[in-house]
This record gives structure tokens, sequence and C-alpha cells, in this order.
């Protein structure tokens, strides 16, 4: 078995959830058994909902808070109807306006506020209890009650204070008792004292053996834990970032990324590092060697792959341009808006389409007001962007980092050239200069004009001068690397000690 380890996944999740989905097709391909262990906590959903959105099956997941009970992750099924079945004889009364319902209880002074799954059926996520204007109580449900948070008032404001998770008859597993950032866990025969103790428990509570593979997609808060109970089984480490700050790094001393610092240190006790570039495994590789005086194993392989490439049966929109990511300040999608703005001065038909949601969208909304290139500029939202690409000629992309870059690969396997700046490890990885895109010089004094200028400069370039036949089929020959075929046989190697 596999079991691969992160914090949490989202609607809008990053690269490191889509490599985990794609990682979990692969396996299934090669018939090698494989869990994702999540151990952040979703409130305002159902985590069910979130995998399954990204590819993973039911089974496949395993999530801290529920697996110390015996309930399952299932889709949520729990209904209107189920609840009102808990309020006896009570007399109510009842409104609803979209996903929101209300139960009011004449002369009780308590209401229950809920939340389903979307405004069309009646299946209940969650449901908040006030009485005399607190609130006391929130349940949350999936095909049963999964687990209630419990509110006392503080300072004004409602406070939580426990949480209970439950079993599918009703009764109660444990206890999660909280104070700020302390955390306790209440079991029936002890206490547990942190959430990275619980997380430790769940490791040994797996029974690991020398068959078994641990892969850490994220340590923050769960490494130590992790390796601590991971026993005789082998474990891995994923490289998702940039590992090291270049401009604190000298002759004799290295920063590493906070992220990886613990996991470098213990290198002794890792099986393997995982990078997703040739280029981040041979820097690796020599930094352990001079700064550490150690050499670990690592292994290249892609955190996504290519199922087939794509070849646009109508041809591609003329003069345009696709950039997809999440809409974060670091991928600087803003400087991409103002440079397909200048450019469009010298190709009036130029149009940029921009894939994703984020915390950005907003400012990037008020950019595209103010420059008043909305006609050419759009916000597409987030969408599966497996057929979309072949429409487009190329793809741009304003991120001064990428540890691969899912995107890009999915870029170059619709035959797209890229244009981006001449960074590690994505752009350098997809980009060969002057065959399939423009890679631009970029240095940390850069400014953000002159990066806009340089970005303008290229799209102007790669739709004037350059051969963009010549660049598609470029493209299209460093995606054949890419193919899940390829990849699955990476994993299987790397696998086949444990398997």
């Amino acid at each position: 078995m596999v079991y691969n380890f992160n914090l949490g996944i989202g609607w809008a999740s990053s690269g490191v959830e889509y490599a985990q989905a794609y990682r979990g097709n692969i396996l299934r391909r090669a018939g090698i058994d494989a869990k994702f262990i999540f151990t952040d906590m979703f409130p305002r959903e159902n985590i069910q909902h979130m995998t399954e959105n990204i590819g993973f099956q039911d089974s496949e997941i395993i999530w801290l808070y529920t697996f110390f009970t015996d309930t399952r992750i299932a889709p949520v099924t729990y209904t209107l109807g189920q609840l009102q079945n808990t309020f006896g004889n009570q007399n109510f009364t009842f409104e609803r306006e979209g996903k929101k319902a209300k139960y009011s209880f004449p002369g009780s002074g308590i209401y229950y506020t809920v939340y389903m799954v979307d405004d069309k059926s009646d299946r209940v996520h969650r449901v908040e209890m006030v009485s005399g204007g607190r609130l006391i109580r929130k349940d949350y449900f999936t095909y049963c009650r999964i687990y209630s948070e419990y509110y006392a008032p503080l300072d004004g404001e409602a406070h939580l204070y426990q949480r209970r998770f439950f079993n599918e008859d009703g009764t109660v597993a444990y206890e999660e008792i909280t104070d700020d950032d302390t955390v306790m866990y209440q079991i029936p025969d002890r206490l547990i004292g942190s959430k990275e103790e619980q997380v430790g428990r769940l490791v040994y509570s797996l029974n690991l053996t020398a068959e078994d593979t641990v892969i850490i997609d994220r340590t923050t808060g769960i490494g130590q834990a992790v390796m601590q109970n991971a026993g005789p089984a082998r474990l891995g480490i994923t490289i998702h970032a940039d590992h090291f700050s270049e401009s604190s790094t000298d002759e004799q001393n290295i920063l590493w990324n906070n992220y990886y610092e613990y996991s470098f240190a213990q290198y002794k006790h890792i099986s393997f590092y995982l990078t997703a570039t040739d280029d981040q495994n041979r820097l690796l590789r020599e930094q352990f060697k001079t700064y550490m005086g150690a050499e670990p194993d690592v292994v290249t392989i892609p955190v996504g792959s290519l199922d087939e490439l794509k070849v646009p049966e109508n041809g591609r929109k003329f003069h345009s341009l696709i950039t997809a990511s999440r809409l974060a300040s670091e991928k600087h999608v803003d400087w991409i808006i103002e440079a397909v703005t200048a450019a469009r001065e010298q190709i009036p038909d130029l149009t940029l389409d921009i894939y994703g949601k984020g915390g950005e969208e907003k400012a990037l909304e008020e950019l595209i007001g103010k420059l008043g290139c909305g006609g050419f500029v759009c916000l597409k939202g987030q969408k599966d962007l497996e057929e979309v690409y072949k429409r487009y000629e190329a793809y741009i992309s304003g991120s001064t980092s990428e540890g691969f870059g899912l995107t890009l690969m999915e870029a170059v396997g619709s035959g797209l050239p890229i244009i981006g700046f001449d960074v590690r490890y994505g752009n350098q990885n997809f980009i060969d200069d002057g065959q399939n895109g423009y890679k631009i010089p970029v240095h940390d004094r850069m400014e953000k004009k002159e990066r806009v200028e340089e970005l303008a400069r290229r799209i102007i370039r790669l739709f004037t001068e350059s051969d963009l036949e010549a660049f598609h089929q470029h493209s299209y020959e460093k995606a054949k690397g890419y193919l899940t075929e390829e990849v699955e046989k990476r994993w299987i190697k790397l696998l086949s000690p444990a398997i």
C-alpha cells in the first residue's frame, strides 16, 4: 500500500492536490493500492465533495477526523426529512431561500439555520443551533451525523470549546477539546495531548510494514509525527516547490525552504526524495553533497501526466492566449493582463482567456475595468481544461517560481508554445527558447514595468515573427515524455521494492 499524506484540499486546489490526483490515477492504472490522507479540518465543506471533484475515489481517502470512527467517506445524503424526524412533537415553522433554510420553534427562543449542499436538493450538510440569540452547537452530516461543535459566549462572541465525533449509530467515538491554539483529544482509554500526537496515532494504527510506502506531500505540522511512526515502511518526501532560498545561500551555507528543512535534516531516515524535474534533481543532489556531505536517493518523476496528446479538430483561435492558475498574487496574472493590453496595440485581434479561481479575482476584475480591456481579456473561472487548451495558439505565464507547472505540461500536451520567465523549474523545463516559446531573462531587481514590457515584447514576437506551426510541433515532441504510460513506468520502478 502507498500512503500519501497531505494537509487540506479545496475547490480551488493547489498544484500539490492536483499532483496527488494525477498520482492516484497512475497508481490505479498500475494496479498499486493507495490511500490519500488529509489532516486538516473542513468545517464548511464535506471532504468527499472536494476529493471527488478532483478525481479521487471515496475508498482511497482517509480523513484524520473520521479515522477513529466507523463512519466512511461519503457524499451528503442526509435530508431535511431526517432532520425533522429528530424534532419529535415540537411545533416549528420553516422557511427557505436557496441553499439556506431556517427552523424556528415558537416559545422556546431556539432556531436552527440549515445549510444544504445546493439550492435544489434537500440534502443537509450543516445545522447551526441558536438559543437565546447565542450559537450553541453546529452539527455536520454526510449520510449520518459525523461530528458536532459546541460553543459558549466569550467576549461577546461564540467560542468553540469542544467537538464530538460520532460512530454511525450515534455513539461518541472521541472528543476534541480546544482552547484557542491548544487542542486535546479525549478517547476512551486516554488523553491525546496535541493534533500532532493524534496524527502519529493514526500512522501507528496503520500497522505499516516493509511492504508499505509512505509519501509525505506536505510536512507542516505532521512531518515529524508521520516519520516517527512509519516503522519499517519506506518513506518518501515530495518536493513540490523550490527547495531553497537562493538569495540567502552562499558557498558555505544554504537556507532551505522551511517546508523542507526538517525532512532534509532527517535524510538518514528518508528512503527517497521526489522531484518533478531533472534540473531540480541535479541541484538538490549537489546541495546535499556540498552542504551536508550526504548522498540520499533523489528520484525524478513528473507530478502529472498526459493520457494523450490533444490536437485541434477545427483549428486554433487566431492570436489567442490562455493562462491557467490559482488567482493568487504570486502568479502575477496582473502582469499578463497589462502585457496583453500593451501588445494589442500591434496585434489588434489579440485575446487572453484566464482560467482559475482565487483570492485575487476581484482585484483582477478591477484591473480589467481600469484598463478597459474587457473586450479581449476574459476571466473564465474554474473549468476542466483537458479539451480547452487546443483551441488556443499559445500559453503565457507570469509566475516567477514553479516546482513543476501542471498547466505548462497540459499546455505543451496540446501543442502550445509558452511565454514565461526564465525561472526554475517549470518554465526552464517546458520551454526551449526560440523553439516552442520564449524564456524571459529575469533578476530580483527587475521592476514590474520592465517585466510587463518584456512579456509584451515576447507576445508580439511570437505572433509576428515566429513559425507557430514549428513551435506547435516542438511542444508536442516535448510532451511525449509526459505521457501517462511513461510516467507509470517510473512509479512502478520506484515502488517495486515495496510491492
